[in-house]
């Protein structure tokens, strides 16, 4: 079967302008401290990822702007603004260091689907100073034990399903202190477990981001194991620099984008470029909370009029595995 031919616009015509126009030029005159400078820094030695990535755009007219955009495995959706992030991640801030006595350094991981409260508990911890560790909701026990003792975390949050996946680890991880469960779905919970919407309700929407140093840990990734036990990886505050500009030169990523990342945030590529990549470049963000499906990430691709969009080799071989046909039914105009 013929394809229609596509036609390329003349670079006059291109609109809006790639961020990166001239490659050569750019080369000759790239200055990693030019580029941090359009970052709102505390200080020159101070930043903190979560303030650049939600906070600095509630400062300009960015405030009102969608940020996330989610839809759950049943169709169930939720749109967040910067603002919105920017007083839900304050909360969950007041969590920690109120109510679970978080301090700076100390590790919260988080063992969850890809539901709004991730991003939101991410973006409280770091701003909370702690150390973030996302981990694969499909992670076994032994998997998610080997990481928490590692990493001596303190606080795991997780959901009423994924906790009885691992409750027997706790006695022997010494330095977990509390579990706060997610319980979106209205599971059966113990009357003695901490629930996230309980502590949520009681904090308060303000709250004083850690001037954190550029150098102070941020993120902590581990490694998948397979040639002995997983390593963690730490990143610092200061990364955010990197993701913003690869953000903004590789993905090209403007204003106007609505971007779709398909990593989990339990891979660093979640992360740098499923969370703090885009938004430190304030650009809306959309999350399809399910699995691989070829059927459901057309439709997704469509419904929310995805500009930019970033996944994996092997996402695409699956893709192709579909078909033809199946991409027919759908528009792909934005």
């Amino acid at each position: 079967m013929e394809y229609p031919r596509i036609t390329k616009k003349p670079y006059a015509q291109w609109t809006p302008k790639p961020n990166l126009q001239d490659y050569v030029q750019m080369r000759q005159t790239f200055s990693w401290d030019k580029l941090a400078r359009e970052l709102d820094w505390f200080d020159r030695e101070n930043i903190n990822i979560a303030h650049v990535a939600i906070d600095a755009h509630v400062k300009t007219d960015r405030g009102a702007k969608k940020a996330l955009i989610w839809e759950g495995k049943k169709g169930d959706v939720e749109e967040y603004t910067f603002s919105d992030l920017s007083q839900l991640s304050n909360k969950f801030a007041n969590v920690l260091t109120d109510q679970l006595g978080v301090r700076k350094g100390d590790r919260v991981f988080f063992f969850l689907e890809r539901v709004p409260e991730i991003f939101i508990g991410i973006l409280g911890t770091l701003k909370a100073g702690g150390i973030i560790g996302p981990l694969f909701s499909a992670f076994g026990p032994d998997a998610v034990k080997d990481r928490l003792a590692d990493s001596e975390a303190k606080v795991l949050i997780t959901s009423p399903a994924l906790k009885k996946k691992v409750v027997d680890i706790f006695p022997e991880l010494p330095a977990l202190e509390n579990v706060v469960l997610v319980n979106r779905e209205r599971g059966k919970v113990d009357p003695k477990d901490l629930l996230y919407g309980d502590m949520m309700a009681e904090a308060s929407e303000s709250f004083d981001t850690a001037r954190t140093h550029k150098e102070d840990y941020a993120i902590m990734h581990y490694t998948s194991g397979t040639t002995g036990k997983p390593k963690g990886a730490v990143h610092v505050h200061g990364a955010v620099v990197g993701h913003y500009a690869t953000a903004k030169y590789v993905l090209d990523l403007q204003d106007e984008d609505v971007y779709w990342c398909t990593a989990d945030p339990g891979w660093v590529t979640g992360t740098s470029y499923g969370m703090f990549g885009p938004w430190s470049n304030g650009v809306t963000q959309a999350v399809y909370e399910g699995g691989f499906s070829a059927k459901h990430w057309y439709s997704f691709l469509e419904r929310r009029k995805i500009t930019v969009w970033y996944t994996a080799p092997t996402a695409i071989r699956m893709l192709m595995k579909a078909g033809d046909e199946l991409p027919r039914q759908y528009r792909f105009d934005s």
